[in-house]
């Protein structure tokens, strides 16, 4: 019962604070992901690492067309569940000081977490399109009312991407339903069993459709267009849902659906999807290189390190798959702090362009400490988070293809460029008119932030209960991929 009530704390919350005053409504938002926290929290505690699916639910919906309730957490879930129930309760913190947002906003932000906790838990089909869609209408009302410049244009895009690439994950769920034996059902492993039946040709035609709408949630290049508009115009804490959460949606989807459901797809174009994730390391980090914009540098950064975590899962090696899963955690953690130390940033001078800050670590050294802290992280220094999993995933892209992996690796360097840059220009030298005047973090941006920090620095010291708890489904998902691969030769 720990997963539905995953599934069911914010969403009551969410329908409850929709017609409570803006400030009450607030404290239980708060309320509310610190509760969902604790049932995590308590998932944790009694997961046993070397099961499978375990906290499982499943009842008959709609019986008629083989649709079922049926949720559960492996290794890989928990991990991703876990990801969004520690950062939920910092994005509404960080609210606390905005006297702009309505009850709704915070509605939106706890529906949204309903969407992104059923995605990653969904063992049905249909239950797991209908996640990902209603994850998708949250987050264009958060971009659409309280965004920036341009928002409406910005916010159009992004929703018609990925509404095509949900259109797309839909048509191939139901050619999978077309083909399950027996009575039609959506169940996980009956989609399994009918990918497996499917000839090459078949099993292309589902690759490509929810590789395409993995891919666009992601981003993976070329079809990233969409994020680095999005998540500059976004409010800052719809940015850190799309950056720190919900892009993992592509990310898990990957893994869990299409690997295991069209192996022999897989293998025949594994390589093209690799390759893409790769010129997409490469390309956002040279375009990161040039940003004026803070926030923009940050969106292109992230797409650059998404394209390692994509091009790492591609491997289908163990290394691999445990460096995305580590290194999901990471991204989102040190996205969060990245997008919110731009933010605090932006709240005092009213300007993203770098070069109009400066010598921020003069007056504000808490503020520059924790951005120090973070950047090490992004970069891969040894002894934080961002280390474990590059580490990792250009293992495994090296065993995979030399140059492949040699080329990826550039990341490191490429990052290390814009980064420390990036810190030189905002934090180094001397202060000016914009930034003489700069306050340091208050209490209420430390209780956001350190948490932040200690999360680097802890996982980075301390990776194995992670790689621990994700051993046991890397593990069985390679093992279902080994046996459907090898019986479609």
């Amino acid at each position: 019962m720990l997963t539905v009530a995953l599934i069911i704390v914010p969403l009551v919350a969410a329908v409850l604070i929709m017609v409570l005053p803006r400030q009450v409504a607030k404290n239980i938002a708060l309320l509310a992901t610190l509760l969902e926290l604790v049932i995590s929290l308590i998932a944790l505690y009694r997961f046993n690492s070397t099961l499978g699916i375990q906290n499982t639910y499943a009842q008959p919906w709609i019986p008629s067309l083989g649709i079922t309730f049926s949720i559960g957490m492996d290794g890989i879930s928990l991990l991703l569940v876990l990801l969004t129930t520690v950062l939920m309760p910092g994005i509404i913190l960080s609210t606390f000081k905005d006297d702009s947002k309505s009850s709704s906003f915070y509605s939106l932000i706890l529906l949204m977490q309903t969407a992104l906790v059923g995605v990653f838990v969904a063992q049905d089909g249909f239950l797991f399109y209908l996640f990902w869609e209603i994850a998708l209408i949250p987050i264009y009302f958060i971009c659409l009312n309280w965004g920036g410049e341009n928002r409406g244009k910005i916010t159009l895009k992004f929703f018609i991407y990925t509404l095509t690439g949900s259109l797309l994950m839909l048509v191939a769920l139901i050619f999978l339903y077309s083909k399950t034996s027996g009575a039609h059902t959506f169940a996980l492993s009956a989609l399994y069993e009918a990918g497996r039946s499917l000839d090459l040709p078949h099993q292309t035609f589902v690759f490509a459709c929810l590789f395409l709408a993995f891919a666009i949630k992601m981003p993976v290049f070329p079809l990233h267009t969409w994020q680095p508009d999005t998540y500059t115009v976004s409010p800052v804490q719809g940015t850190l849902l799309l950056s720190a959460i919900m892009l993992k949606m592509g990310v898990y989807g990957v893994i869990r659906w299409l690997i295991p459901m069209v192996p022999l797809a897989v293998k025949e174009w594994g390589m093209t999807a690799l390759i893409l994730s790769v010129i997409g390391i490469i390309y956002a980090s040279c375009i990161a290189i040039v940003q004026k914009d803070f926030k923009r540098l940050i969106a292109y950064s992230s797409i650059a390190h998404v394209g390692l975590i994509s091009a790492g899962t591609l491997t289908l090696t163990t290394i691999g798959l445990q460096g995305a899963m580590i290194q999901m955690i990471s991204h989102g953690v040190v996205v969060f702090g990245l997008f919110y130390i731009v933010e605090i940033v932006f709240a005092r001078t009213q300007t993203r362009e770098i070069g109009r800050l400066g010598g921020i670590r003069n007056v504000a050294p808490a503020l520059s400490t924790s951005f120090f802290i973070i950047l090490l992280s992004s970069v891969a220094l040894p002894f934080t988070s961002g280390f474990v999993g590059e580490f990792l995933l250009i293992n495994s892209l090296v065993q995979y293809q030399l140059w492949v992996g040699g080329i990826a690796g550039l990341t490191i360097i490429l990052g290390a460029v814009y980064m420390f840059r990036t810190f030189q220009k905002t934090m180094s030298g001397e202060t000016n008119t914009l930034t003489s005047h700069i306050t340091d973090l208050t209490t209420h941006e430390k209780l956001v932030l350190y948490p932040i920090v200690l999360l680097i620095l802890l996982l980075g010291v301390f990776p194995k209960p992670l790689l621990d708890i994700s051993a046991t489904a890397v593990n069985n998902l390679l093992s279902i991929y080994s046996d459907l691969s090898a019986s479609v030769k």
